[in-house]
């Protein structure tokens, strides 16, 4: 992890900090990356994202609660996505956090909540993305995703690998088994030598190699990424391996590499932008700013202006 990655996640724990920024954070900066504050608001935004060819994932931000009450607010929260979505036409899929439908409070409880959400997302004929988080609860969090894979079946769940794990390459190899669909991100926590790549080539290299993997497995992949040298590389061998253009599609964050996205769609690519929303959008939007230092430096411009 860089310094400046360290420097940033560090600060962002700060009590001052969190305070400041969680009261003008939308102001300075933070509405670049969170499509909105409520559902509707979020929902107008997704229209808008579609009308360029784009599709989405919405994600209702937070992340480990500390009582089942918040966990059942955000099971709430969405299954309320799924509705919202087929009232307004839009096209979108859901995405969630274990640790928001009370991972840490009991794995049954999680389980149960997670249950309703993917029960919701095939009685809407859509799909939800289990997200993953750090390591000590990356194995709960597959056997979870294993569970619900096995009763409701692949066209309705998937799940997230981070490249900079050592075991990625084994988890994929696993999951490729059940022919699941994978969204592969580098990884955005922080991660101690003993399990994580500490260099980013090596992060890098791992990320060309699992998604090479999961697609000459015949499964269906998420590329999500931002980096350009990684998607053209990866383009040049989807012509070259002949990869069915249904067998993946990209994948960026709201408010980073907009022109990016679009240029992808204009080239005929299925591209779709993860778009979080929610009140809690300050750990999401902190991690943002820790991947690349010129989105601090957009945060501060923005202050300035102010």
């Amino acid at each position: 992890m860089s310094l400046s990655r360290k420097a940033v996640l560090t600060l962002a724990g700060n009590r001052a900090v969190t305070s400041l920024v969680s009261k003008y954070g939308m102001k300075w900066g933070a509405a670049r990356f969170v499509a909105g504050e409520t559902l509707d608001q979020t929902i107008e935004t997704v229209k808008k994202i579609n009308a360029d060819g784009l599709l989405v994932t919405l994600d209702h931000l937070g992340e480990s609660v500390s009582n089942r009450e918040e966990a059942l607010e955000a099971t709430q929260a969405a299954l309320d996505i799924f509705d919202a979505i087929e009232e307004s036409g839009v096209i979108s899929n859901v995405s969630v956090k274990l640790t928001q439908l009370g991972l840490d409070i009991d794995k049954d409880f999680c389980l149960e909540n997670m249950d309703r959400i993917t029960a919701k997302a095939k009685e809407k004929n859509n799909f939800v993305r289990i997200d993953m988080e750090d390591s000590p609860r990356l194995q709960v969090t597959i056997d979870i995703f294993n569970t619900l894979v096995d009763k409701y079946g692949k066209e309705h769940i998937g799940l997230v690998i981070q490249s900079y794990l050592y075991r990625s390459e084994n988890d994929v190899l696993a999951l490729g088994k059940k022919n699941v669909n994978l969204r592969i991100v580098k990884g955005a926590y922080k991660e101690p030598a003993e399990v994580a790549f500490p260099n980013k080539k090596d992060v890098d290299d791992n990320y060309v190699k699992l998604v090479k993997l999961h697609l000459q497995n015949g499964c269906y992949t998420a590329i999500a990424t931002h980096d350009e040298t990684i998607i053209n590389l990866l383009k040049d061998w989807l012509k070259e391996k002949q990869i069915p253009d249904n067998l993946y599609e990209f994948q960026m964050l709201y408010g980073v590499r907009n022109e990016l996205q679009r240029q992808l769609v204009r080239e005929g690519y299925k591209v779709r932008v993860y778009t979080p929303y929610g009140k809690d959008w300050y750990p999401y939007f902190t991690r943002r700013i820790a991947e690349r230092p010129a989105n601090a430096l957009f945060v501060l411009k923005s202050f300035f202006q102010k």
